[in-house]
């Protein structure tokens, strides 16, 4: 890894990822830190499109084939956005990365744990988050958030609360392995309490890494 940082959001559908990316996105710009906001699926021009063959609720794909998208994806995203961005020194925010793919494809889907993590590896190319924040939300607070929204709910999205239970199950267990890396902040909060829960675990981190404000 370079000069930078890279932090994901992570957590299960509902969790309001989104809305806090935005706001530590926009909390550390005005600190005067070079920032750059992403997401995955996607991030670049290819894994975009990706995305929305990957995600459409009207395509019907396999639960093998969904993890190589996933990590063909990834490859693409570290390789063009967050390697660079990161050997700049630039501090990355993205919304989901391969702890989503271990939640949703190994917990949430039931496929072979350790081939993912082999894919992924290889997809990574050594690129491990420095922080990562995962918003908790129980399953069926998540679903009627997703219903009351205006968003159209995607393939993921649409699946029953039975797979969101274990997707759930599933980051919390990796929270459990990494607890120096993964933070658990509840999702039911009010977005500024949660924000500045958020700011805090990126504070210490900015700190950690001596990561410097590049403009005024």
């Amino acid at each position: 890894m370079g000069r930078g940082i890279f932090i994901t959001l992570e957590g299960p559908d509902g969790g309001g990822k989104s809305t806090q990316a935005q706001k530590l996105y926009k909390y550390l710009r005005n600190k005067g830190y070079s920032v750059i906001r992403t997401r995955e699926p996607g991030g670049t021009k290819v894994a975009e499109k990706l995305r929305s063959i990957l995600l459409d609720a009207g395509n019907k794909i396999s639960s093998l084939a969904e993890i190589f998208l996933y990590e063909a994806i990834r490859a693409q995203h570290v390789q063009e956005l967050i390697k660079p961005a990161v050997d700049e020194g630039k501090i990355i925010i993205c919304e989901r990365f391969s702890d989503a793919t271990f939640a949703y494809q190994g917990y949430g889907r039931g496929k072979d744990m350790n081939m993912i993590k082999k894919l992924d590896s290889v997809a990574t190319d050594g690129v491990i988050p420095h922080l990562t924040i995962l918003r908790d939300i129980p399953p069926k607070t998540g679903k009627i958030r997703l219903v009351n929204s205006s968003k159209k709910q995607d393939r993921i999205e649409q699946e029953n609360i039975a797979f969101h239970k274990r997707v759930r199950e599933g980051y919390l267990e990796l929270a459990r392995k990494y607890p120096g890396r993964i933070k658990i902040i509840s999702a039911l909060g009010s977005k500024q309490d949660i924000h500045e829960k958020i700011a805090g675990y990126v504070e210490e981190v900015i700190r950690r890494n001596r990561i410097k404000r590049s403009r005024k």
